[in-house]
Formats: structure tokens, sequence, C-alpha cells
């Protein structure tokens, strides 16, 4: 609530002696920086000069003033708009533009700082207040006229607001205005809202390299925040940790600053550097203990940095604050679950009853629970689910599925459930073409792929997969190849595509196209398989030693293959 209109003495002179709120024009509410805060009603700091009023305009403004104090402020502000028009005195035009800067009635606002510029077109003040207002309202070329008499006449000014304000502006605008700042800067070369104006249209611009110069010459334009996280952002794509340097002294000279504190935050985690960031999220969540997504950037840090019980802490601590946060309640599962706490862990996530993480919570439990054996209850609580979300239901049986991954027989079982359900869905259907390769039933496999064929021809996934198993098999090379480049057609740079053609091409006898393709796939995708398809090739081109060297490379990325040591036994055995 604003405090009241006028104070007590105005109020008695008002009813006894038909005397309110004369010529005074100060204007003393501080520069908003965009999102602009709320500005409170205040008293002005110097007496007032009351002048002489008609009975119907101290009628209005005692109204006004009644209304205040009843928090109908939609009446006084009427009152004032009319008054200050009719009687146009700067002390109600001031009023009435503070009751609408407070209401947010920002035309009625910009009305009247407009009139109090028509009035005194030499007060520095007004001009100020009339600049923001034009900012405010996307007229930016006429805010920064304003703002320039403002300076030409030695006031206050607050440039720095309208490069803000005009930053997103389109670029003739914007190319107008760095003129203009360009002319005012010659003119006074030591301003340093001028100097952070211009840096920050010319990064708006796309002239980065133009406005970090610009700040460096002039170092003390970082006496400000605003122009200290400019010079950090500029900074930090050459050099990182210069901008954090930057941040930090900031910080030595604006403690309080949460803006600055937060960005060196972020700029820590961007490096990695999680403890030195956990410093300054823990300085953060002091000053702003009822900030959850302060929390939960902590608690997520904290994680990072296995401190699992503060990760637990925080997290929690993140949902008391906001309850109906799920990006929250789902990160608190993985700290409980690295915690040692995987009972508590599954209640979280299965508190989780929307949004993304619904799925993704459960794709977490479905995995705890196979790795503990308890099948029967994956099972029951997927299908309460599929009842509960049957948005969801086709999902939910692909989580299944994939948990039960190294269980094809059940596996198989759940993808049947799921194909009663979904007879015609092509993703079950590629999942259970793998299942019966898993299971050794080629002819499934080809059942499947072709069924998916069928009613997609074009579908890539499929046709690459029919055709590899073909060529894998050493059978029907012509069908398999036209397969394979029909899938190359649409995916030409899958280096799994690439991958198949290649080893068709191997099983038909030409080498070096074979050699050409799967040197690429591997170049792009340097997987077990591929390793142990290149590799074979290079062997049987009399090049051991490449592909010695190919396969020792696979096996750097996959320690566990066993497909390129059987590859190089069998060979090395012919």
């Amino acid at each position: 609530m604003p405090p009241p209109l006028l104070g007590p003495e105005a109020k008695r002179q008002l009813i006894v002696g038909g005397l309110l709120l004369g010529g005074c024009t100060v204007l003393s509410t501080s520069t908003p920086t965009p999102p602009p805060p709320t500005i409170v009603i205040e008293e002005p700091a110097e007496p007032i000069e009351y002048g002489q009023f008609r009975q119907d305009t101290l009628f209005d403004l005692l109204t006004a003033e009644i209304a205040g104090q009843r928090n109908r402020f939609d009446i006084a502000l009427d009152n004032y708009l009319h008054q200050a028009r009719e009687t146009r005195d700067p002390g109600v035009t001031e009023r009435a533009m503070r009751v609408a800067e407070f209401l947010g009635a920002e035309d009625s606002a910009l009305d009247m700082a407009q009139l109090l510029v028509e009035l005194d077109s030499k007060n520095p003040e007004a001009l100020r207040s009339a600049a923001i207002h034009l900012a405010r309202t996307g007229r930016h070329e006429r805010a920064m006229d304003m703002m320039q008499r403002a300076l030409d006449l030695h006031g206050e000014t607050h440039f720095d607001f309208l490069a803000l304000a005009a930053a997103e502006s389109d670029e003739p605008t914007r190319d107008a205005l760095l003129e203009s700042l360009t002319q005012m800067l010659q003119r006074h070369p030591d301003n340093t809202q001028l100097v952070f104006a211009k840096a920050l249209l010319l990064q708006q611009a796309g002239r980065a390299n133009e406005a970090l110069q610009l700040l460096e010459k002039h170092p003390g334009t970082n006496d400000a925040p605003s122009a200290i996280l400019l010079h950090s952002r500029l900074t930090a794509t050459e050099d990182p940790k210069r901008a954090e340097q930057i941040l930090y002294r900031g910080l030595e000279s604006f403690p309080a600053d949460t803006r600055l504190r937060l960005l060196l935050a972020r700029m820590l985690v961007t490096s990695g550097d999680y403890r030195a960031a956990s410093t300054q999220y823990a300085k953060l969540v002091q000053d702003n203990p009822e900030d959850p997504d302060l929390r939960l950037s902590l608690g997520l840090i904290y994680t990072e940095l296995g401190d699992t019980a503060a990760a637990v802490e925080q997290l929690q601590q993140a949902l008391l604050l906001n309850p109906e946060n799920n990006t929250a309640r789902y990160h608190l599962g993985n700290a409980q679950l690295a915690d040692s706490q995987p009972d508590a862990a599954m209640q979280t996530w299965q508190s989780i009853d929307s949004g993304n993480e619904l799925l993704t919570s459960r794709l977490q439990i479905s995995q705890l629970l196979v790795e503990q054996g308890r099948l029967d209850t994956l099972s029951e609580m997927l299908k309460q689910d599929r009842e509960e979300y049957p948005q969801h239901a086709l999902t939910f049986y692909q989580i299944e599925i994939e948990a039960l991954a190294a269980q094809p027989e059940l596996a198989m079982q759940r993808t049947n459930a799921a194909l009663n359900a979904y007879p015609l869905e092509s993703g079950l259907l590629y999942t259970r073409a793998m299942l019966h390769e898993q299971l050794g039933n080629p002819a499934g496999l080809e059942e499947d792929l072709g069924a998916i064929l069928e009613r997609e021809p074009d579908n890539a996934m499929a046709l690459n997969a029919l055709g590899y198993t073909l060529a894998d098999r050493n059978e029907r090379l012509d069908e398999a190849l036209s397969l394979l480049q029909h899938a190359a057609e649409l995916e030409p740079n899958d280096p799994a595509v690439r991958d198949s053609l290649g080893w068709v091409h191997y099983r038909l006898g030409n080498l070096d196209r074979a050699e050409q393709l799967l040197r690429d796939a591997f170049n792009n995708f340097p997987d077990q398989e591929v390793a142990a398809h290149l590799g074979e090739v290079l062997w049987r081109q009399g090049n051991k030693r490449e592909a010695r060297k190919v396969w020792k490379k696979g096996l750097e990325q996959a320690p566990d293959s066993q497909l390129i040591p059987a590859t190089r036994e069998r060979l090395e055995a012919e």
C-alpha cells in the first residue's frame, strides 16, 4: 500500500484554508531497470508550496485523498488526472504521475510526465521522468531526446535505462540511438551511462568486439553493476577466466548484487568448477532463503560434488518452498538414490504426477526395480500408471520393455501385450524384431520388419535393420543392397546406415567401396561393431597392421566388446 497521498498538515489546510499541493516539482523516483519495479508514491522531500484552487478542485482533491486512504486508487487517479489537466499545477501533476506509476497505468503516467515538461521545459527531473516513460512505451528516439535535454541541463540522467529498454528494438531505431549516443559522447566523453548505453546497443547490433573495446577504453564504467555484467558477458566468449575475474572484482564493490553473483555462479558451473560455484550459490541462498530455484541449483551442484546429504537437504527445501516443482522432485530422487536411500528415491519419484518428469521418473523406478529383481512390482506399477495416465500408456509399455532388455523372453511377453493394445505401432514392431534376433528367430525378425515396410516403405530404420540382417547372414545380397541404398538415400549421413552399406559391399566382394564407407562410418561413430567390420575389410585387403590399430581403438571405446576379439581370432585362425 502507498503512504498517504497527503500529510496531516496538508489535509488540515485543505479543509480549513482551501490550499493544496502547490508548485512542488521534485521527482524523487530512482531509476527503474527493466522490467520496471512498482513505484511507491512518496511524499515530496521539500516543503510543499500550496496554491489557491476553486471549490470544485478542492472537492476533487479531497475525494482523491479519501479514496486513496480507502485503497480506491482508481478513483484517486481519475480525480488527480482530471485536476492536473484542469489546473496545470506542477504539484498536482506530479502527484497524478506518481499514482499512475503506482497503479501501472503507463499511458497516464506518460501523459503526466509530458505535461510536467510542458509546464517547465527546463526542469531536468521532469525531462528524466518523461524520458523513462517514453522508453517504457517504445518511443525510444523521443526518450533519448528528453534524456539528452536533461543531461544538457546537468540533471540526473539514466541512459542505462534507455539502452536496456531499447536493446531489443528494430535495427533502424537502434542505429539512430547509437548515432545520438555517439554525438553525446563527443560532448561528454566521461559520462559512464553514455558509455554503457552505447556498448549495450553495440552488443545487440552484433558488434560485440566494438562494445568490448568501448568498455575497456572507459574502465570507470565498471563502477555500475549493469556495466560489469555486460563487460563480463562480452569477455566470456574469448576468455572465460577473465570474465570470472571481472565479476569477482565487481562483487568486491557490490557484494549484495544478486545479478553479479548469479552470473558468476553460472559461469563457474559452465567451466566445471563446481566447488567454487557451490560457494557462490550458497551465498545466494543465504541472502535469498525463500528462492526455490536457487536451492534447486545448489542441490544439483552438491550432487555433482558427491555431497549427497547436502544435496538432499537443499532439494527438500526447494520442494517445501515450491511443492509443485517436479524438476526439484525428480532430482531429489536422484540425490536420495546417490545417498543410498533407494526406497526414499522411489517414493519421491512415484509422487511425480505430471510433466516430462513423470516419464523419466518411471524409467528410473523401472531400472531400480529390475536391479532389485522386483519384476512383479514393476509390472503392477506400470499397469496402474497406464490406467491413471492413459495418454502415456504406450510410453509406459516401452519403458517396461526397455527395463527388461537383459531378459529378452520377458521383454517379448511385454512387447506382445503392448502390440495387442497398439497393433499398428511401428516402434513396437521394430522392438519385437530386435528381440526376435536376440532370441535366434530370424524369420520373426524378417516378418516384423517386412510388416513395417509394407505400411512405411520409407522407414529408414527398418530398411537398414532388414538390409543389414540379410547382409550379416550373407543371404539375398542383391535385395540387401537395394534396401540399404534406399536407406542411404533417406539418411545419407547416418553412420549406422553407412556401416550396413559398407558391410553388404564387403559381402559382395567390393572391398574398396566397403573400406570407403566403413572408414567414413568409423570416423563419425567409432562403435565397436563398425571397428570390427572395418578391421575385417582391412585384413582381407592385406592391411593387417592397420586392422589391428582399428580394433585397438574400438576396444578403447568398448573394453567389454566380444565382437572385436571374436573377429580377430577368427581371421587369425584362417
